[in-house]
């Protein structure tokens, strides 16, 4: 009993002073449901499942990633911090190594949409057996909402943060409950952050506009020469699709301020 006491306390030490993580990585830590057995698919080197312990966020993490070198390294910081008790390293592909039901939050970041999508396609019942899933795609979102939605995940939370000059979106879903009806903009751009008018949002949407006028330009610049009328119509078709989806997203974030809605 003294040794399980005095254990608590290292840990409560070492969660003082602190693993350090990326303004991206603490972010996902954030959305975990407090008291929730996690589950870190591509735990990279386990920073962020030993800040989950040491935070008194999860009582136990399963660290897991396809490759042996990161997850060696995780194992090491691990031990290091005297966490083993609490955190499991496994090697995996993804979800395979796991059962359906053994940790209520299953964590997958860092990676682009159609991997993690791939990933939970091939273990969709594992998948579904975790009460929220903390998703951090890194490319093709708009086709990633769209997926969650088409699968029964309906998204409870939605966040962008911006690091080192780049956007991400952090996504908290949950199977088995009502999704929300299609809608192309917020499919594209978040129909959450677009109600609560994240300024972020907004900070996204117009630098985008910015290169996708910019785009515009040179595609009109080049339009004409010989061998790049039928493919460069099309870009041109596309870039005007974009600009027309970014304006009306702009549009709807005008239209929900307290200005327009008299709050």
């Amino acid at each position: 009993m003294e040794e399980t006491i005095e254990t608590a306390i290292e840990i409560v030490e070492k969660g003082r002073k602190g693993v350090q993580l990326s303004c991206r990585l603490k972010a996902l830590a954030d959305l975990v449901t407090p008291g929730n057995v996690a589950a870190d698919v591509g735990c990279d080197h386990g920073f962020l499942s030993i800040y989950l312990i040491e935070q008194g966020i999860s009582p136990r993490v399963i660290a897991s990633d396809v490759r042996k070198g990161p997850l060696s390294a995780a194992r090491a910081h691990v031990a290091e911090r005297g966490l083993s008790t609490y955190i499991e390293t496994r090697l995996s592909d993804g979800l395979s190594g796991y059962r359906p039901g053994e940790a209520q939050t299953l964590i997958c970041a860092g990676m682009g949409g159609r991997l993690m999508q791939r990933i939970l396609l091939q273990s969709m019942e594992t998948a579904k057996g975790f009460q929220e899933l903390i998703l951090q795609p890194q490319s093709e979102l708009w086709q990633f909402r769209v997926f969650l939605r088409e699968q029964g995940f309906s998204v409870a939370d939605e966040n962008i943060l911006k690091e080192d000059g780049k956007y991400y979106f952090l996504f908290r879903v949950r199977p088995g409950e009502e999704t929300a009806p299609p809608d192309r903009l917020g499919d594209k751009y978040g129909a959450g952050l677009l109600r609560e008018r994240h300024p972020l949002l907004r900070e996204y949407l117009e630098k985008s506009l910015v290169s996708c006028e910019t785009v515009r330009e040179t595609l009109f610049a080049h339009r004409g020469k010989e061998g790049e009328s039928a493919r460069l119509e099309e870009s041109l078709r596309e870039n005007e699709a974009e600009l027309a989806d970014l304006r009306a997203a702009l549009a709807r974030l005008q239209e929900n301020s307290p200005e327009s809605t008299g709050e």
